[in-house]
């Protein structure tokens, strides 16, 4: 059991999780996740790692409700059953900084696809990055930890798609009128945006990473719902990534394979929303 000091609502259907998990944090390096799970009989639910404190073993994670099992974790209190990780492989730039020194660099976020973007961009920027942000949302009230990543970023650019706060409009939008100020591009957040930002990039041939870690379920591999076309060869995303190259991957079977079981996770929702007696 992990003790848990924090788990709170944050925005519509969105929670942050401070778990206490020194061995997990000292090895943890920006892009990597970890594998949760509420009770002993839970669900192994993967989460890219928001952000962590080595000096106090502590480990932030940031989670969405859209199925059952998190809905479960919204009901934790002081300890939760498992967390094992670091997992997957780390953010290249994070992994090699000095490689890519000098490059600018441009995160692009969609809603909760910010979690995972925080940490990379206050990585980067410590060790003498020029990093900006984009960031897109169906609304201002879905914009999540804005204070914490205008502190980290050189600059923050938001969109909404009904233009409560910034730009109206897409993400896309925003980074096709200041593609030519960046050297790399890194993409996380719905399948579609991160297609969407992968083919503008593409025309501009500006290197972009995007994260498929919205296809994990098991995180080690074995039970194969995170495979994945890349360049036209299968990957799992969990153990091959969960960051690729977005110009070699297959959108189209990576949609398709998310909306696989999409009405089985509404039926297990309502199931588990009257088991908890909402």
């Amino acid at each position: 059991m992990y003790k848990v000091l924090k788990n709170v609502p944050i925005s519509e259907n969105s929670y942050l999780m401070e778990v206490v998990a020194p061995l997990v944090v000292n090895k943890a390096i920006p892009g990597q996740f970890v594998i949760v799970m509420s009770k002993e009989d839970s669900e192994r639910i993967p989460l890219t790692i928001y952000d962590y404190d080595k000096e106090k073993g502590l480990l932030k994670l940031i989670y969405q409700v859209i199925g059952a099992s998190t809905l479960e974790m919204t009901k934790v209190k002081d300890e939760i059953f498992s967390v094992v990780g670091p997992l997957g492989r780390p953010n290249e730039m994070c992994k090699d900084p000095e490689i890519f020194k000098g490059k600018r660099l441009v995160y692009v976020a969609g809603g909760v696809g910010i979690a995972p973007c925080y940490p990379q961009v206050k990585y980067l920027k410590e060790r003498g990055f020029q990093v900006d942000i984009i960031y897109g949302a169906r609304n201002e009230g879905l914009l999540l930890i804005r204070d914490q990543i205008e502190k980290v970023a050189d600059h923050v650019y938001y969109a909404t798609d009904d233009g409560s706060y910034g730009t109206k409009g897409f993400v896309t939008n925003v980074l096709e009128e200041k593609i030519n100020d960046y050297d790399i591009c890194v993409a996380i957040g719905p399948f579609i945006m991160m297609k969407n930002v992968a083919e503008l990039t593409k025309k501009y041939n500006l290197k972009t990473i995007v994260s498929l870690n919205p296809l994990m379920v098991d995180g080690t591999g074995m039970c194969g719902a995170c495979r994945c076309e890349i360049e036209g060869k299968s990957k799992f995303a969990c153990v091959d990534g969960p960051e690729f190259d977005g110009h070699k991957v297959n959108f189209d079977v990576a949609i398709k394979r998310m909306n696989t079981y999409r009405e089985e996770e509404k039926k297990k929702l309502e199931e588990m929303k009257k088991a908890l007696g909402e």
